[in-house]
């Protein structure tokens, strides 16, 4: 289940660049923290951070038993960075739905994401529809580092791991696994501002692979 970094085109802001500066993110340093970053987490997956799907028009995300999203420790105390959590969470979701589906302009991904950001996810997932190709598997979610920025912009850290996703071509069924190594744990790093309606959209993403 690869994936190439993706980048939008959008400046951080100065709290902003030292919150990524502070997240290490390799191998040799895991204990690498955001500084002033919350990093709240339980033993098992989170199951009550889904907003409610009529709660300011959310749409509903389901994916199918071929593919499924763990989410763990995705919990926090402060209800503000839990909202931040739980619209990263859906955002999330759209892009795997959206691949599933074959559908790069998803109403669910652009929902939760602004304009820059959505066509840039919109160009990623069309890889896959381009090459017939569908994810399969799991992937673990986990070690989310939420903040709030001077500006009131939500910043999210959190890690994937890939390792028991794959690929499957929809037209010749062949399976293509994700290499065992440390590039099956990939860091995601996002900005998100809130919108009127109170929605967490995501406006800048950028991927490490092997950050985790």
């Amino acid at each position: 289940m690869t994936r190439s970094t993706r980048l939008v085109a959008a400046a951080l802001t100065a709290s902003a660049a030292l919150l990524l500066t502070a997240c290490g993110g390799s191998d040799d340093d895991k204990d690498n923290k955001i500084a002033g970053a919350d990093t709240e987490s339980s033993a098992s997956p989170s199951t009550s951070a889904t907003p409610s799907d009529t709660a300011a028009g959310r749409p509903k995300i389901t994916l199918p038993k071929s593919f499924q999203a763990d989410f763990q420790g995705w919990t926090n105390s402060d209800p503000k960075k839990q909202a931040i959590l739980n619209d990263g969470k859906q955002e999330l979701l759209a892009e795997y739905s959206a691949i599933i589906e074959g559908n790069p302009d998803s109403k669910a991904l652009t929902f939760y994401t602004d304009e820059a950001a959505s066509q840039s996810a919109r160009k990623w997932i069309k890889g896959f529809v381009d090459d017939d190709l569908v994810l399969i598997g799991r992937a673990t979610v986990s070690k989310p580092q939420v903040s709030i920025a001077d500006d009131g912009s939500g910043v999210l850290f959190y890690c994937v791991d890939e390792s028991k996703g794959s690929t499957k071509n929809t037209k010749t069924g062949k399976v293509e696994h994700t290499p065992q190594n440390s590039k099956a744990r990939v860091q995601y790093r996002n900005r998100l501002d809130k919108t009127p309606q109170g929605v967490w959209k995501t406006r800048y993403s950028e991927t490490d692979r092997g950050g985790c």
